[in-house]
């Protein structure tokens, strides 16, 4: 399969291959020109009342309901943030009790992990080995609360992992979720352009993010049914409220043409691009989280005598960009949290993400593998190992 874009299509990489679109993805040139268009036409203050204003905040409803289609709720239920972490914390700082996992994203561990100090109540869940949550086992934690705050409880769940790609069972949490009169929160800032999020069941709200589908950093969206979100801020009225501050007409244009330009078959397409890689890894690379379903584009393997640290830099100084986890540690290439909630802290310590994107071709692949693998040969893994 060959789908390499041309080079116009990726901003200048100094000849690196980017092999770190779950961190964030190159702008696409039709969300640059969105962007473009807006800052010049829609520069106005969306609140305002003038034509001018109402032009700018025209471009942003339009966008609105567009995300609102994506997971099938009401325009006005849909909130625009900063970033997906400023969007899970709308989603769970008020609730009375919290049930969540060590493979969630930060800011959904770090804000359950406050609000346990702070004496609510939180349930950790089990993290089995393949990474994929038990319906029963959010059914066990929630009937452990007292029943009369499971109303107040919100469970999260991070819908496609933004570590190992491993992809949870909505349906099956949801109706646990239901049973017991408790709110789910689906974190999918990972799974939005990559699942049909419509038709994987009502949850109570969601976090949708720009920068992984194209669009540009600095903005996000929070989409919910029925209760709405306590502000962490206060100031104005934008956002009925809810996130005061002026909202960026050429972001949300961007977000836009990003939403505008999805295709769930482009993103199925890179699936035997990434099974050839790990076909390529061979038998002594422990995939993590390979028996549960995954995203397409995602693999997470730990390679025998590798820190994952160690060979993230290696490719790093070859021109091959690739990481170790979670990119919102800045500065630190810290081991895997996904994994080591999975598999174990030693496991974790080797594991590396690659994460591959729409203008990643074969010939591409090849050239990366043609790095990777004499450095996991060096250290005697790999078909072709012998000294």
């Amino acid at each position: 399969m060959e789908h390499d874009l041309p080079a116009h299509d990726l901003p200048a990489q100094s000849g690196c291959l980017y092999w770190d679109w779950n961190a964030t993805t190159p702008p696409h040139p039709e969300v640059l020109e969105a962007m473009r268009v807006a800052s010049e036409q829609a520069w106005a203050n969306p609140s305002s009342q003038h034509q001018l204003g109402r032009a700018a905040r025209a471009r942003i409803e339009r966008v609105r309901e567009l995300l609102a289609a994506c997971v099938a709720v009401h325009p006005r239920d849909v909130l625009f943030a900063g970033s997906g972490t400023e969007a899970n914390n709308l989603a769970l700082r008020d609730a009375g009790a919290v049930v969540a996992s060590r493979i969630d994203h930060p800011s959904v561990v770090r804000v359950a992990e406050q609000i346990e100090a702070s004496g609510r109540p939180v349930r950790w869940l089990p993290v089995p080995p393949d990474g994929r949550l038990q319906p029963d086992a959010v059914q066990a934690a929630l009937v452990s609360l007292p029943p009369e705050l499971r109303g107040q409880t919100v469970v999260a769940l991070t819908l496609a992992n933004h570590e190992t790609g491993v992809i949870q069972d909505l349906a099956g949490v949801l109706g646990r979720v239901r049973s017991q009169g408790a709110r789910l929160h689906v974190d999918a800032a990972q799974a939005l352009g990559k699942l049909e999020l419509s038709g994987l069941g009502e949850a109570d709200s969601y976090t949708l993010v720009a920068h992984k589908i194209r669009g540009p950093q600095g903005i996000a969206a929070l989409a919910w049914r029925g209760r709405a979100p306590s502000p962490v801020l206060l100031g104005g009225s934008q956002e009925r409220g809810l996130r005061p501050g002026t909202t960026s007409a050429a972001l949300v244009a961007g977000f836009g043409a990003a939403l505008e330009r999805i295709d769930i078959a482009r993103h199925a397409a890179l699936r035997p691009l990434r099974d050839a890689l790990e076909q390529a890894l061979g038998p002594d690379v422990s995939i993590n989280g390979g028996g549960a379903p995954r995203l397409a584009h995602v693999s997470n393997f730990s390679a025998p005598g590798w820190s994952g640290e160690r060979l993230v830099a290696a490719l790093d100084v070859r021109g091959v960009c690739v990481s170790t986890g979670s990119a919102c540690r800045v500065g630190t290439a810290e081991p895997s949290a996904a994994v080591a909630a999975m598999l174990g802290a030693e496991r974790a310590k080797a594991a590396v993400r690659v994460s591959l994107g729409e203008a990643t071709g074969r010939a591409q692949l090849d050239a990366g593998l043609a790095v990777l693998l004499p450095l996991l040969r060096r250290h005697g893994t790999g078909p072709s190992c012998g000294g």
